[in-house]
């Protein structure tokens, strides 16, 4: 009987365990972790970065060292002024810069 408790024990930690561990398409929790860190880094990079206008209207996003800037400038020195802050950051791997100028009315 002991060694069916150990048996079941052994499997539910492994499957713990498992669980924590990355995949292909998830990320640990030590890597979550990592990307939240780095997301508020990049936030407040762009808040200090003279050029970039309204910093707290980009969306940051960080998945595995990837930062992904998203929303609205108001024009195309702006957002470059925002990637290049964005790649500054110690431990971004990537920048992919999504943001767009905001239309002339």
């Amino acid at each position: 009987m002991k060694r069916v408790n150990t048996a079941v024990a052994t499997l539910v930690l492994a499957t713990f365990l498992g669980a924590c561990a990355p995949t292909q398409t998830q990320r640990s929790t030590g890597q979550t972790v990592d990307d939240a860190a780095l997301t508020a880094k990049v936030k407040t990079e762009l808040a200090q970065t003279r050029g970039v206008g309204d910093a707290l209207k980009i969306n940051v996003d960080t998945y595995r060292g990837v930062v992904s800037l998203a929303g609205f400038v108001n024009n195309p020195q702006e957002a470059q002024a925002a990637a290049e802050a964005a790649r500054r950051v110690d431990g971004v791997r990537e920048v992919k810069n999504n943001l767009q100028t905001k239309p002339r009315p």
